[in-house]
């Protein structure tokens, strides 16, 4: 079983919500990443989810794709970013981790040599952002090879077509994006956004997971009463563009505690 499956399973014998955090690799500096990955894991956070910095996010607003240009500018790659996640493996071998991130850089490193090092690294998942669930059976190919899991997006606007192709090929878990828009986004339609999400369940038994415009832990407690799982990642990455790394880790990780808090009183 994979450590996502494992994961997922353990929480819903708890009755309790996955908090899934996203980090930018090597964003404000390398150095930062990996301590920070172990700092909110024993703040709460049960899914890591790290960004391949990338030259052009284009499902990503600003904060992120700000995040990504301080990542490069400080000399991180998409193998670099790989190493992190080896370095974090060396003290923890139990939480999921999943690559997020665009497909250009996956191409140019090659599928296999990518995802067999990725598998070396420890990624349990990867969520190429442009790459759309009727073009991924070449790349699923190499990934089931290594056990590893395809993450893949839904939308508002998705149609029935689509979400009945994700759930026949999706595994670890779906994102739900909840905005029509980029990472980031102001204005959540809770009601929308958890009709949505039950539609998604009503054909698949694979956890879901919501992202986009949850901020705060009254975002998440109320997008976690219908999802599996929170995605946050601007409330995070927000707080290394504004302050210097020691108190953007220090509010990042009060931050977690918060949603984990928020996402427990729903047990």
């Amino acid at each position: 079983m994979s450590r996502l499956a494992t994961r997922f399973g353990q929480l819903k014998s708890q009755q309790r919500k996955a908090l899934v955090s996203y980090v930018m690799a090597g964003d404000p500096q390398p150095q930062v990443t990996v301590p920070l990955l172990h700092q909110m894991v024993e703040a709460g956070v049960d899914v890591i989810e790290l960004g391949l910095p990338f030259s052009d996010p284009m499902a990503d607003g600003p904060v992120i794709a700000l995040a990504a240009e301080r990542a490069l500018k400080g000399g991180t790659s998409t193998l670099d970013a790989l190493n992190m996640i080896k370095e974090f493996r060396q003290k923890d071998t139990r939480t999921p981790v999943v690559l997020m991130g665009y497909l250009n850089p996956v191409e140019v490193i090659g599928y296999e040599k990518f995802v067999s090092y990725a598998n070396e690294c420890g990624v349990d998942g990867i969520l190429l952002v442009d790459l759309p669930p009727e073009e991924a059976a070449d790349f699923d190919t190499v990934l089931k090879k290594f056990d590893m899991d395809q993450i893949f997006l839904l939308a508002p606007t998705s149609t029935d077509e689509r979400i009945q192709h994700v759930a026949k090929q999706a595994r670890g878990f779906i994102y739900y994006v909840s905005l029509k828009g980029v990472t980031g986004a102001a204005t959540l339609d809770v009601a929308e956004a958890a009709a949505r999400i039950q539609k998604i369940k009503a054909v698949t038994d694979i956890p879901v997971g919501v992202g986009f415009g949850i901020s705060d832990a009254a975002s998440a407690k109320a997008m976690g009463q219908a999802a599996d799982a929170v995605i946050v990642g601007s409330a995070f990455v927000k707080q290394f563009a504004n302050l210097a790394p020691e108190q953007a880790v220090l509010e990042t990780v009060n931050t977690v505690k918060e949603l984990r808090a928020a996402l427990d009183e729903l047990v």
